[in-house]
């Protein structure tokens, strides 16, 4: 899950500074990684086509708990869940917003039918 370190880099080392901790051990970043991935979400969103132009359209939002699977392999995660289609990841810590991160599997857009999540 390197992919997901470069995305959390920079609020790692703002919640290290925030702790005051100036000198971090390899120890403290992965903590402090832990616990900030562990107070987020990723919200999947889909590109559609939308009135002579495009628009993301809310699939899912997980929590720490249930984005495992997801983080670990994202396009499998992506192509068995939802199909084909050009993904894009928005990563939030409570309110704020972290990263985001595209992704595009190729295969049949199991997506068009799905419900759009409500934000």
């Amino acid at each position: 899950m390197d992919w997901v370190w470069h995305l959390y880099q920079k609020e790692v080392q703002k919640h290290l500074s925030r702790a005051g901790i100036a000198a971090p051990t390899d120890e403290d970043v992965q903590e402090a990684f832990v616990q900030c991935l562990g107070e987020s979400t990723v919200t999947v969103l889909v590109q559609e086509p939308w009135q002579n132009s495009v628009r993301f359209k809310g699939l899912a939002r997980y929590d720490a708990t249930d984005m495992f699977d997801l983080l670990r392999d994202p396009m499998t995660y992506l192509r068995d869940h939802f199909g084909g289609g050009k993904f894009k990841l928005n990563f939030h810590r409570g309110w704020h917003f972290v990263a985001t991160q595209n992704f595009k599997p190729e295969g049949p857009p199991k997506w068009k039918n799905l419900p759009e999540i409500e934000f």
